[in-house]
C-alpha cells in the first residue's frame, strides 16, 4: 500500500472535521449540551473527546521522530480512563471554550503533518501499525464514527 502525501491526510481530516460540526450543529440547541449524544456525554464531552485524541496524535508524531515511540505509550493510562478524564474536565467547561481548545488541537496535528516527512507515516508503532493508521484512527475516522453517533442522536439526547 502506497503511503498518503500528508496534504491527504489533512485534506481527509478537514472533511471528517466539517461533517462532524455539521452534523452536531444540527442537533437542536436546547439538547446539545445534554447526555445522550454518545453515551452519557454531550457536545462538550464529544468534542473535548475528539480534540483530545487528535492532540496525541501530535506527541506520536514527534515521538517517532525522535526516536523514543515507545517512550509515548510507556505509563500511559488506560483509554477509557483517559476518555473519562477528558470527559470530566469538558463538563466543567463551557461548550465555546471547549470548542476552542478542540480547533487548537486539529491546527496543531494539521501542522504537524505539513511539516514532517510523509515517509515518517509509514513507521511501526509498538502495536504493528504503521503511524498513518493511528494519524486516521485519532484523526478522520474517529470524527467520521462520531459524526454516525450524533446523526444517530438526532436531538434524541436525554432530557
Amino acid at each position: 500500500m502506497a503511503t498518503p502525501s500528508t496534504k491527504e491526510l489533512i485534506d481527509d481530516l478537514t472533511a471528517a472535521r466539517s461533517g462532524f460540526f455539521e452534523a452536531l450543529d444540527a442537533i437542536d440547541p436546547n439538547r446539545v449540551e445534554r447526555p445522550g449524544l454518545v453515551g452519557d456525554w454531550g457536545a462538550r464531552e464529544l468534542v473535548a473527546h475528539l480534540g483530545y485524541w487528535a492532540g496525541r496524535v501530535v506527541d506520536v508524531i514527534r515521538a517517532v521522530e525522535d526516536g523514543r515511540v515507545e517512550e509515548a505509550y510507556e505509563g500511559q493510562p488506560p483509554v477509557d480512563e483517559v476518555n473519562a478524564t477528558v470527559a470530566r474536565v469538558a463538563h466543567e467547561t463551557d461548550l465555546t471554550t471547549v470548542r476552542k481548545r478542540e480547533a487548537a488541537s486539529v491546527e496543531a496535528l494539521v501542522t504537524e503533518l505539513r511539516r514532517v516527512d510523509p515517509a515518517i507515516l509509514a513507521e511501526p508503532l509498538p502495536s504493528g501499525w504503521p503511524l498513518e493508521a493511528l494519524v486516521r484512527e485519532d484523526g478522520s475516522d474517529h470524527y467520521r464514527g462520531h459524526t454516525e453517533d450524533v446523526r444517530g442522536a438526532g436531538g434524541r439526547a436525554d432530557a
